[in-house]
Order: structure tokens, then sequence, then C-alpha cells
């Protein structure tokens, strides 16, 4: 091995990363680092911020700060979103042996850090920051979101084989152990970590949770929108059956038995209460059917890769084509085993049908909604 060169700094490899996933939170930044300095005064520790492309000036805040502190450290990505998947890029692009998650909107109480690392330090796999511990609370959140908490709390329990009060939490640490043995299993859904590491565990962890107060939010806005509720549903269910069949293709599926029944109601309305051809009436009812199969598809089953603008258009023409496509192999494989391979009419229409569906799928992944 090649020795360090003379003039090279001694710097002590940091033992704590802590990974806080940003989008628009510019005021945050320097409050954050300046509290991690006093709680973590003689722990060897980094930050890394992993910013989601913001445009408020949040890296340029992050890089100023980290001009006069090595500690602080970014990963900016670009055409990709989601704290999940944010902590994970954080955790790998460090080397240190414990990390840590918290959010960039100072909610979280950095104060609990140190007895966090002390309680790894005696033995814990993974230390919770917990609202629903006693001496923990969840701030000024109203009855509403309370509510909604807690019935998220318990839909958790379906895919943890161990007890844990607040599964939900953003605010954790664990053992970079414990990550690596999760980290070829996680789901990266949406914003819930914490419950995916635990769920994708071969074997349950040593748990501790310590008490902690959800404070209110100073600057930045909340993250928090009807694509949260979808993604936590997506991850609850990607956990569940996510090993057998694919979530999203499930979902998908699920559109396509909307879209069949969107067909037939638009087609009995053309054709008996419009009076129109049974032509006619049915080329409505597909051109309907392709539609609002487009539209759902975009809103929840790629909902991380919503086409918006002119870009919803062209994907509108391009799952139509595919969809196209698949009529006709359906068309063609149902037709070649009712026939020749004497297939009863319902077996040789399902499989026609699983066939069309598996490739609408397949297809309009990588070109509908491809990534960007």
């Amino acid at each position: 091995m090649d020795a360090m060169p003379k003039d090279a700094a001694i710097v002590i490899a940091p033992e704590l990363c802590i990974v806080v996933p940003v989008l628009n939170e510019r005021d945050n930044v320097g409050p954050l680092v300046a509290a991690l300095h006093t709680v973590l005064a003689g722990i060897a520790w980094e930050v890394m911020f992993v910013d989601d492309d913001s445009a408020d000036g949040t890296r340029a805040t992050i890089a100023s700060v980290a001009a006069t502190d090595p500690r602080v450290r970014m990963i900016h990505r670009i055409g990709r979103r989601g704290l999940a998947s944010a902590f994970i890029e954080g955790a790998q692009a460090s080397f240190a042996p414990v990390i840590a998650a918290m959010d960039g909107d100072l909610q979280h109480d950095e104060a609990v850090l140190p007895q966090m690392l002390a309680a790894i330090h005696a033995g814990a796999d993974i230390v919770v920051g917990s609202r629903y511990v006693a001496g923990g609370g969840i701030g000024e959140w109203d009855a509403k979101r309370a509510g909604m908490s807690n019935l998220a709390t318990r839909m958790g329990q379906l895919v943890l084989r161990t007890q844990v009060a607040d599964p939900m939490s953003g605010f954790f640490m664990l053992r970079r152990a414990v990550f690596d043995r999760a980290s070829r299993n996680l789901s990266a859904i949406g914003f819930k970590i914490l419950l995916d590491i635990i769920a994708s565990l071969p074997e349950p962890p040593v748990i501790v949770e310590l008490p902690f107060q959800f404070r209110t939010r100073v600057s930045g806005e909340s993250k928090l929108d009807a694509g949260v509720l979808r993604d936590y549903a997506l991850l609850l269910a990607d956990k569940l059956v996510g090993h057998i069949i694919p979530v999203r293709f499930l979902m998908f599926a699920a559109v396509g038995a909307l879209g069949i029944a969107a067909h037939m109601i638009v087609l009995f309305a053309a054709l008996k209460l419009d009076g129109l051809s049974f032509a006619t009436s049915q080329a409505i009812a597909t051109f309907a059917a392709i539609a609002g199969n487009f539209i759902l598809n975009n809103a929840f089953t790629f909902g991380d890769r919503r086409l918006r603008g002119w870009s919803f258009w062209r994907g509108l023409l391009t799952f139509a084509l595919i969809c196209g496509v698949g009529a006709l192999g359906n068309l063609s494989v149902a037709s070649f085993l009712f026939g020749p391979a004497t297939f009863s009419w319902w077996l040789a229409g399902m499989v026609g049908a699983a066939m069309s569906l598996v490739w609408n799928y397949a297809v309009s992944s990588v070109i509908t909604w491809r990534r960007s």
C-alpha cells in the first residue's frame, strides 16, 4: 500500500454521518449545521445533504457553509425525487460506521443525537427518535394530521415483525452493517425509509426508541400532499406482495380493469342512448378507455414519473399506439389458441388479454414513462 504523502493533512474519519434530504430548505441549512456543531462536540461527524434539485438557492447555501467546514457534504440529484431514495444515496456515499437520518426543516431535535449514538454503542442496531413513547410528542399537529399519523402507524405494523411505537419516524440512527443487510431489499418508495429498512431486514433488529418533541417548521414548505399517501400505500403493498408480483404492475392491471368497465359504460351510452353505430360507439369507447387509463396511470401508477405539459400529450399518443399494438397481439394470440390449439374460448381470451397487459405495461414503462 502506498504511503501517505508527507504533506497530507491528518483528518479524523467520521464516526457518524447525518443524512439530510433537502428540497428548497435554503434558510434551514445554516441553523442546522450550527446546531450540529453544538450538540456533537467531541464526536467525529459529517453531514450529507442530499438535494433534489432545489430552486431556491439551497445548494449555493450548502456550498457556502462547506467552504469553511469540511464536515459538510452534498449530493445534487437531478431527475430523482423522494426522501427514501435520497437517504439511501446519502448513506451509500459515506464510509461512516453509524448513519443518522434527519429532515432538513429543523423539526427534529438534534440534541437527541448524542443519546442515540450512546444507545448504538450500548448494542442497539437501530435507535428511533419517537413521538409516541413517554416524553415524546407531535407538537402542534391538528387532530386530522394526528389521526392520519396514528392510522398510518397501525397500518405499518402489517409489514413489521417487531413492535415499534413510531415506525413512521424520519429521525433515527443505525449501524452501517444493519443498513447494508437491508439495502438490497429496500423498496425506496416515498418518505418512510425507517419502516422500509426494518421490514427489509432478514431478522428483527435490536431497536431502542428515545422520545423527542416534534417541533414547528421555521421556514420552507411542507412536502406532505396526496402523493405521500399514495407512496405509503405503495410501500406497504410492495412489502406485502412485491417479492411475488411488482406492485406497479398490479396498479397498472387495476387501472386496466377500470378501463374495461369504462369502455363498456361508454359503449352502452353511445350505442343505446345516443343511437350511434356500433363501429362509431366502439371507437369512442376505446378512445375513452385508453385516455382514462393513461390519466390514471400517469397520476398513480407512474406518479413518480408524472408527465406534464407537452410531455403529457406525447405520452398519451405513445400510450395509445402501444395499446393498439397490444390489442392486435391480443387478437392474434387468442385467435391462434382458439383455432388449431383447441383452447376453450374463455381460456384463449384470458391468455390473449394477459399477453396484451404485459406488453402494454412493459413497453409503456420504457417508452411512455421512461425515466429522465
